[in-house]
């Protein structure tokens, strides 16, 4: 799948004096994208959990290594648990590919999205990624109960507030981390304008 840029948003985070942060909404697949970290997100490990969509194609590429971890002894999926991989060459685009868990998805909320997006922010700082791109791969873990804009709109909370803290590290001298300075946000394109409101909304709070 070709890279395609719905919109570069003209959104931007002010956190007192804190620079700008872009918010690029892009239609790919996490499975395509060139990036130094791709993030991802998957429910809690279970049979009924099935893979859908970018994830079986990311899982695919990945010669099934996704399925392989994702079981309760090993990446259990729960919220907030991550995984860190070093993707071989010839298989997807990123050079890392960070997995968030989401954990149970029959009571799976938009709010939990929030942990995610913050774990999103700091993830990239240390791992010294200025410009992280992010799915959230909700449809493609099967919860569609919720828009996409639903959605985004608790990621960027999330992301923000976790800008906002690296800042007041900034400013005490202290931060041990990279600033990062864009965000590329995964959506498909029946799903770009919802998802653009919902991170509109966030930045407007």
């Amino acid at each position: 799948m070709i890279t395609k840029p719905l919109l570069l948003l003209a959104l931007f985070a002010w956190l007192g004096q804190a620079q700008p942060v872009p918010i690029d909404v892009v239609q790919q697949s996490p499975a395509d994208t060139k990036t130094d970290l791709q993030v991802i997100c998957l429910f809690r490990s279970s049979p009924v959990n099935v893979l859908h969509g970018a994830l079986v194609e990311t899982d695919k590429k990945l010669m099934g290594l996704l399925e392989r971890v994702r079981k309760p002894e090993l990446f259990r999926g729960e919220l907030g648990e991550t995984l860190l991989l070093a993707p071989p060459a010839g298989s997807i685009g990123a050079r890392k590919l960070l997995v968030i868990g989401l954990g149970d998805s029959q009571t799976f909320s938009p709010q939990r999205m929030q942990l995610v997006g913050e774990i999103l922010y700091v993830e990239a700082s240390r791992l010294g990624v200025a410009h992280p791109f992010f799915a959230p791969t909700v449809l493609d873990g099967g919860v569609s109960a919720f828009t996409t804009g639903q959605v985004a709109e608790q990621v960027i909370i999330g992301f923000l507030r976790g800008a906002a803290t690296d800042k007041a590290l900034r400013d005490a001298n202290v931060s041990a981390g990279q600033r990062v300075t864009a965000l590329s946000y995964l959506a498909g394109a029946k799903y770009a304008g919802n998802t653009r409101e919902g991170i509109e909304k966030a930045n407007r709070r």
